[in-house]
């Protein structure tokens, strides 16, 4: 698989690098690094106490979301595959302490609630570069930059955000997409998640880079 960089053009599609806050993304790698375990699969947590109380956090949330209540937690470990892809109602924030991937596509790409796999695009995200992957763009756990390193990535989420789930009746198909509070997902047939009873809505290959890093 051909893997872009978000310096490419293409990335302005699915995201943007957001430029500036250089302590505040100091501060927050030195939190995950010193707070956050790198399990040999991954692992996420939607807020991490260690991340919501640092300076650095508050300004981010009175800044890149405009002062409305944010989360900072993580997703750690090891990955080179696709499984699932997922999106919000809302902008995620990334930063990670050592170089990553992410798998993305567009949610007007998905037809019928079917997204094709040859659809997904890789982009690397250089350590200690912050992104705003966008809520158009589908998305899921980050991948691993080498094959001998793991990853340890920031999540900026509005608060709430895959903690819990609402309680309501399906009025339509998407509806049955929501497997968490603001978290509507696509799962490929060999995923864990599908097997869990997710919706099946990624078809093609589940699509694996471990031989293009």
């Amino acid at each position: 698989m051909n893997i872009l960089k978000v310096t490419d053009p293409e990335f302005t599609n699915y995201g943007r690098i957001i430029e500036g806050y250089e302590e505040e993304k100091k501060e927050i790698m030195e939190a995950l690094n010193l707070n956050t375990p790198v399990p040999e699969g991954t692992d996420y947590v939607a807020e991490e106490k260690a991340l919501q109380e640092l300076p650095a956090s508050e300004k981010i949330t009175n800044t890149l979301f405009g002062g409305s209540p944010m989360q900072f937690g993580w997703c750690n470990g090891h990955n080179t595959k696709l499984n699932c892809l997922e999106y919000h109602r809302s902008s995620e924030i990334n930063l990670g302490t050592e170089d990553f991937i992410l798998l993305l596509a567009k949610r007007e790409e998905i037809v019928d609630y079917k997204l094709d796999s040859k659809k997904v695009k890789a982009f690397l995200v250089p350590k200690g570069v912050m992104v705003e992957v966008y809520a158009t763009s589908l998305h899921y756990a980050p991948c691993q930059a080498s094959k001998d390193k793991g990853f340890r990535v920031l999540i900026g989420l509005p608060k709430g955000t895959n903690v819990g789930k609402p309680e309501y009746v399906a009025a339509n198909q998407e509806d049955k997409l929501l497997t968490a509070t603001n978290k509507w997902l696509l799962a490929h047939e060999d995923s864990k998640e599908a097997k869990e009873g997710a919706w099946i809505g990624i078809t093609g290959e589940n699509i694996d880079i471990v031989k293009d890093i």
